[in-house]
């Protein structure tokens, strides 16, 4: 009987028999070679796994591990949160591990357990996982911690020791630094910031990018006002920013903290982009639909995370060959209607500069057709 249509039309998967078959053993001795059990010789075993290997069997991966001792798994230590930014890494994470052949085996801390991070990389451990992702983005402290399989840690300093433990960074300090540039050249003498919570590496990364943009161009660094990540504390900085008469630019390090300002700075009648521009962090899908519609960083989350799992199955797989530096994660700023030049009546003042004294003047804004991302 023929099948028209469907899955029946292409080739048959092959069956243990067919391996069986290949290798010249019985069903029953393929079987025990897959799932790991005694009593099979070495030979045996060789020629099960090679034909298996040979015939493309669905569980060639489970043979793959059987023949090198290893799992075809990785591990990964992340913050129990709906944050949009660690949950989208998780998923880029997640897909990067896949399109390798691994697959992910996830355990969530939850902020402020010392022990949480400690705890999870012993769990792992004892699950038998080649490999550990540690995208951990809270400041712990101290970890007592060494870890016999190769360690990729993402966005934060390597807290423990181990045979391989590779560092990557998330761009976050090239986007933060991005984003200010940006406000400064449209003329802005300086920028506000509205940083997330100091306890988050990410949040350190875009301080620092900020202030490194502001001295490369010897401007004052205003006070900085420190929120949760939330639109309500975006809201509550808004209020106390909109009391300052020199306010023209605000960079907020992610977009929900970037919409509670604007709401704060419009109740207070202060209009986005002419009176305050702000730039925010993410590019959080409703960034776009919001009004005005937010000019943001984007994140490049699977771009990270591919890179990361690249260096981390390399430890993997190749444990004796020395790892490449891992890439620069790119760089786009994504141009909407919440910034804009200076009102004319704020450019004529002069600022004092943290390290030449007063300055004044500004920088000329951008032509109409400069390019939004910047390599």
């Amino acid at each position: 009987m023929t099948r028209v249509g469907g899955r029946g039309t292409g080739p048959a998967a092959p069956r243990s028999v067919d391996v069986a078959r290949l290798a010249g053993v019985s069903q029953k001795t393929v079987s025990r070679v897959l799932n790991g059990e005694r009593y099979v010789s070495d030979e045996v075993r060789r020629r099960v796994l090679e034909a298996a290997e040979e015939l493309g069997y669905r569980l060639n991966n489970a043979a793959r591990a059987l023949a090198s001792g290893r799992t075809r798994s990785i591990g990964v230590v992340t913050l129990g949160t709906a944050l949009y930014g660690p949950a989208s890494l998780l998923i880029g994470i997640e897909r990067a591990a896949r399109d390798a052949g691994y697959a992910l085996r996830v355990v969530n801390t939850l902020e402020g357990d010392p022990g949480g991070v400690v705890g999870a990389v012993e769990s792992l451990l004892e699950q038998g996982v080649d490999g550990i992702v540690v995208s951990e983005p809270i400041d712990e402290g101290a970890v007592s911690l060494s870890v016999d399989v190769p360690v990729l840690v993402l966005g934060a300093p390597a807290a423990f020791g181990g045979p391989r433990v590779v560092a990557a960074g998330v761009g976050a300090e090239l986007l933060a630094r991005a984003a200010t540039e940006h406000l400064l050249d449209l003329g802005h003498v300086t920028v506000h910031h509205l940083a997330g919570p100091q306890r988050w590496f990410a949040a350190r990364d875009r301080l620092h990018g900020w202030r490194a943009a502001l001295t490369a161009r010897d401007r004052e660094q205003p006070p900085v006002i420190e929120g949760d990540w939330s639109a309500a504390s975006g809201y509550a900085a808004g209020r106390e920013l909109a009391h300052d008469s020199s306010l023209t630019a605000v960079f907020a390090a992610n977009d929900d903290m970037a919409i509670g300002l604007i709401r704060a700075l419009a109740d207070a009648g202060l209009r986005v982009p002419d009176d305050v521009s702000v730039v925010g962090f993410d590019d959080i899908p409703v960034s776009a639909y919001v009004t005005p519609p937010l000019t943001t960083v984007r994140q490049p989350f699977d771009a990270v995370a591919h890179d990361g799992l690249r260096l981390l199955v390399q430890a993997i797989e190749k444990p004796d060959v020395e790892l490449p530096p891992p890439n620069d994660p790119p760089v786009e700023l994504v141009l909407r209607a919440s910034t804009a030049p200076p009102s004319p009546r704020k450019t004529g003042r002069s600022t004092r500069s943290t390290a030449s004294g007063p300055r004044g003047g500004a920088h000329a804004p951008p032509a109409a057709d400069e390019a939004s991302s910047t390599d």
